[in-house]
């Protein structure tokens, strides 16, 4: 999945306009413009499309969180310069305040079987043993599964 997938996906499932996008990214002190936020919404093939880089990607989930959970006292998280899949479903996991279990119910909606183990094996650090990359079949399916379970629709009915 492209970052431009993922703020599509995240702004359809919460119903964010263009002023709320903003505003994400202003809550953790990123300034752009509606220019930039419908450019990286567009579709891939149109000719204004721009693509979204990590360390933007990663500042407006860090405005999710600080939007659903509050600003945390003192110094803001740095956005991370390289995103993965475990650390984007890492912050979509603070963000709604999620625990493991309400993680794997969310992913039984769309069918999605995966056990605690694994699930805990996605956020643990990559040099520990245990550590398991997160595919993008994953993250799509809890994207998914979040989407279905805050507006009651499958992704297929969504199109």
């Amino acid at each position: 999945m492209t970052n431009n997938d993922i703020l599509r996906r995240i702004r359809y499932t919460f119903d964010f306009n263009d002023s709320k996008m903003i505003a994400l990214f202003a809550t953790a002190d990123l300034k752009v413009t509606r220019e930039e936020v419908c450019n990286w919404l567009k579709a891939d093939d149109d000719k204004d499309y721009k693509s979204c880089q990590d360390v933007q990607l990663a500042t407006f989930l860090n405005g999710l969180i600080n939007d659903k959970r509050g600003k945390r006292e003192g110094e803001q998280p740095k956005p991370e310069e390289k995103l993965t899949n475990n650390i984007i479903l890492k912050k979509l996991q603070i963000a709604l305040n999620l625990k493991a279990d309400e993680v794997l119910d969310l992913l039984k909606l769309v069918n999605f079987r995966l056990s605690k183990h694994e699930l805990s094996a996605f956020f643990r650090k990559p040099d520990h043993k245990h550590y398991r990359v997160c595919k993008d079949q994953v993250l799509r399916n809890f994207l998914q599964a979040v989407q279905q379970n805050l507006r009651g629709e499958s992704t297929e009915e969504a199109k």
